[in-house]
């Protein structure tokens, strides 16, 4: 990605096209509650685009079932899709992650995933549009 891609907007302009759960979980860094989202259980095959921006972000492929109520990816679609950042937030040390193109809010990353990577991709259906195919 290019400087050039990058998408960025006044959070006016993100509230104008979001709905306010959308715009909760990725501009301000929200999480939905577990098995509330529209993807934790969704088994169809198809690629996870950013809802901010439209970027893709994760293939069905690596997606698995974390038993966590929110969709889990061991993988990104590709490395240069999502940015990680250092969170203290909640009394806690994750690993935030970030859609690289919008900066938009995804969920966290955490090392107990699956072979090949072992990482966790814990997202929030709320930043996420499913496209079959």
């Amino acid at each position: 990605m290019t400087s050039s891609d990058r998408i960025e907007r006044s959070s006016e302009d993100w509230k104008q096209t979001l709905t306010p759960e959308q715009f909760q979980v990725t501009r301000c860094g929200g999480t939905e509650r577990a098995f509330t989202g529209a993807y934790w259980d969704n088994k169809a095959t198809g690629m996870y685009h950013c809802i901010c921006c439209g970027a893709p972000l994760f293939s069905s492929q690596t997606k698995f079932e974390s038993g966590t109520g929110w969709p889990s990816f061991w993988d990104g679609v590709t490395p240069e899709a999502i940015t990680t950042k250092r969170d203290l937030t909640h009394g806690m040390v994750r690993v935030e992650i970030n859609c690289a193109r919008c900066d938009a809010h995804l969920g966290h990353v955490f090392p107990d995933g699956p072979a090949p990577t072992g990482q966790r991709y814990c997202v929030n259906s709320a930043s996420l549009d499913f496209r079959a195919g």
